[in-house]
């Protein structure tokens, strides 16, 4: 596969977003449930509509959970029909965790992401393959910059995208994206080019969602956040959303099923990450989107 610099990727991603944003169909022509497989925009890369999420409270509950028990945990989802696991560097132990959960099932029968700290001090291309090792794979069907947080992160992480742009051309990554944290950082979204998918906080109260100065203690702005989402998707990237029970904080199921709804039929996100501690809680969400799907 020969070599391709972020320029003549930026031109290519402009032509290809316009044909995107020309040729969309609507977003639910059939009946559709959580289990289906949708195209997560320009990246053609395809994942179920609920994904499987490692990373409730940097990864600590699933820790806790125990490599036994998480390995059952996931074949649980996998066999409910999930097959789109996501994990993150900084998430420790649940990169290698997942690893092993996942070993033994048909590597083409789902899709893996994750999310690297795009560290100054770290070497890009090196970090990238230590991760592979970590998360005995091949190959990640998609990667994200992870906890892009400032105005200025489309500049500040051109190292780290042109490293993902190596490994696409070695076959070792399939798609690309970031995922964002506050206004400033998600204004730059819609706009970017390099962007095949964007991971975006999304719940209809603003729960630990994007505000100015990114503090979590504050509400985010719901309206703003859901027009950048809009934009993009627009654009042609494939939007994945997280936080959509506010980090854990919607105990009331009909909140969940609020959030849910609110995701999917008025942001348009194409997918949602949700973490996992009991079986009970994979029903609950697998049920939650087919009712907002319904």
């Amino acid at each position: 596969m020969p070599h391709i610099s972020r320029r003549d990727f930026l031109k290519a991603g402009a032509a290809a977003g316009a044909i995107a944003g020309l040729h969309g169909k609507p977003l639910f022509a059939e009946r559709a449930s959580a289990t289906d497989w949708v195209t997560l925009g320009k990246s053609g890369v395809k994942v179920t509509r609920l994904a499987f999420g490692t990373g409730s409270h940097n990864g600590e509950v699933q820790q806790r959970l125990g490599q036994k028990e998480f390995t059952r945990l996931v074949h649980y989802a996998y066999e409910r029909g999930i097959r789109f696991f996501e994990t993150a560097e900084s998430y420790g132990a649940s990169q290698q965790m997942l690893g092993a959960a996942l070993k033994g099932l048909p590597r083409d029968s789902y899709k893996l992401m994750t999310k690297v700290t795009t560290d100054d001090r770290q070497d890009p291309v090196k970090k990238l393959d230590e991760m592979r090792r970590y998360s005995d794979t091949e190959y990640f069907d998609i990667m994200l910059l992870h906890w892009q947080h400032t105005g200025t992160w489309v500049k500040d992480s051109e190292r780290w995208q042109d490293a993902i742009l190596e490994a696409q051309a070695r076959q070792t990554i399939v798609t690309h994206g970031a995922s964002v944290h506050g206004l400033p950082a998600l204004r730059q979204v819609p706009g970017f080019k390099w962007l095949d998918v964007s991971m975006i906080r999304m719940n209809h109260k603003g729960t630990r969602m994007d505000n100015e100065t990114d503090n979590w203690g504050e509400p985010g702005e719901v309206n703003e956040v859901v027009t950048h989402v809009r934009e993009a998707r627009a654009a042609g990237q494939g939007i994945i959303s997280m936080k959509l029970i506010g980090e854990g904080t919607f105990t009331n199921r009909s909140d969940r099923q609020q959030a849910m709804r609110f995701a999917f039929r008025n942001a348009s996100v194409d997918s949602v990450t949700v973490g996992y501690k009991s079986t009970a809680e994979i029903d609950e969400a697998i049920d939650n989107l087919n009712l907002a799907l319904a």
